[in-house]
């Protein structure tokens, strides 16, 4: 067995020389190992790779030669290069988990060469020098981490304020040059404008900080649902209830792909989503906002189910909602119903479901026959007749017009 003050050896050899003695060659064994293994690595520059990445691989092995031989942690002062290195990695874009992955492998083969020279006599030793290895790549971790997720957190807050700029310089329809001087990004040649509405998730119900945790995760899988789908950095101004996006694109998608977008959007934030969605070119972004905006307004204004709405979806609703004489003529005609608000609905439901009066009946909880009599009361009342085909776009015009009127 070994004791505190002997050196640690294997097979008779001090196992801090043995590994400082191997320093190069296993240098070169984890830079041929490292682009294999970590493909994120075989994209970095060459001169980078044999260059700041090898000097890194040799410090850490000399300083696990230090620690075994003398018994001892690493001292925080030799752990800087590390956090340099770390914080240099970052603004570069490679990912932490990359990053440990590297470190991982570097002391695995170290103490893989190390451990081999020992013999059954040495297992005391080994045990030892395995805790020691074990603590230093613990504290190699830590700081790592640490300077990595700070030099991010810098790095993302002058990404995140410029991305915000530019939305809002886009939003208020700034010329695009004076936009890139400003902000220091360059719009996308296109963008889908969107208009987002979060229905509320079961768990935003109770109070407490269960809820707000809940409402921030709905919002944060919805922004990750877009950015995955536009593969860079949506902009948003996005709360727990909605808000606006601004996804950039090459070419303007499939509105299939929207849809199914805003589905699985819905689906990852467990609450219904409505949204409407309008392409365009950056001038006239300003304007898409507002007609999409108008147009969840309408969704939501009309009972409409959630999903993803374009103005071809809503036409007759968003043109009877522009201000005109004739608006609050249309919607006149459905007064005489005011007071009685059964035959309103039987009205609405009779249209909404293709005119079949049984479905009708079965959304209403009543007989056909209450559905048939409550449609003569309203021909009585307001002379115009649902069962006739020609008195059906001025019906279904009153109704938008009244729902319009209502709204403002």
């Amino acid at each position: 067995m070994t004791r505190n003050n002997e050196v640690l050896c294997f097979a008779g050899q001090p196992v801090g020389r043995l590994l400082r003695a191997r320093v190069p060659m296993l240098t070169r064994r984890v830079l041929d190992r490292l682009p294999g293994e970590l493909p994120v690595y075989a994209e970095l520059p060459r001169e980078e790779l044999v260059g700041d990445i090898a000097d890194i691989v040799q410090y850490n092995l000399r300083l696990l030669a230090d620690v075994i031989e003398q018994r001892r942690p690493a001292r925080d002062g030799e752990l800087a290069r590390q956090r340099d290195s770390a914080a240099q990695r970052a603004e570069e874009g490679i990912p932490l988990d990359a990053i440990l992955s590297a470190y991982q492998l570097g002391m695995a083969i170290g103490w893989a060469e190390i451990a081999g020279q020992a013999c059954p006599a040495d297992l005391p030793a080994l045990h030892e020098a395995l805790g020691w290895q074990l603590g230093l790549l613990r504290q190699l971790i830590a700081a790592v981490s640490s300077a990595y997720l700070e030099a991010r957190q810098i790095l993302d807050g002058h990404e995140h304020a410029g991305r915000h700029a530019l939305m809002t310089a886009l939003l208020a329809g700034e010329p695009l040059e004076q936009v890139a001087q400003r902000t220091g990004h360059r719009p996308a040649p296109c963008y889908v404008v969107f208009i987002l509405a979060l229905a509320r998730h079961p768990d935003e119900r109770g109070p407490g900080q269960r809820a707000r945790v809940a409402a921030r995760r709905k919002t944060r899988r919805v922004q990750t649902a877009l950015d995955r789908f536009a593969r860079r950095p949506t902009l948003t101004a996005l709360d727990t209830s909605g808000g606006t996006v601004l996804m950039p694109v090459a070419e303007p998608p499939r509105w299939p792909e929207l849809c199914a977008l805003v589905g699985h959007a819905a689906d990852l934030a467990g609450a219904a989503v409505t949204a409407a969605a309008v392409t365009a070119g950056p001038p006239a972004i300003p304007a898409a906002v507002a007609q999409a905006g108008e147009i969840v307004d309408l969704v939501r204004r009309t009972g409409k189910p959630p999903g993803l709405y374009r103005l071809a979806d809503v036409l007759l609703d968003y043109q009877l909602s522009r201000p005109s004489e004739a608006l609050a003529g249309l919607a006149e005609l459905l007064r005489p119903l005011d007071a009685k608000p059964e035959l309103l609905r039987t009205l609405e439901s009779y249209v909404d479901y293709g005119l079949d009066r049984r479905r009708t009946a079965t959304a209403l909880h009543v007989h056909p026959n209450t559905v048939d009599y409550r449609l003569r009361r309203i021909a009585t009342m307001t002379g115009l007749n649902p069962a006739r085909s020609t008195e059906l776009p001025r019906i279904t015009a009153a109704l938008v017009a009244r729902r319009s009127v209502a709204g403002r």
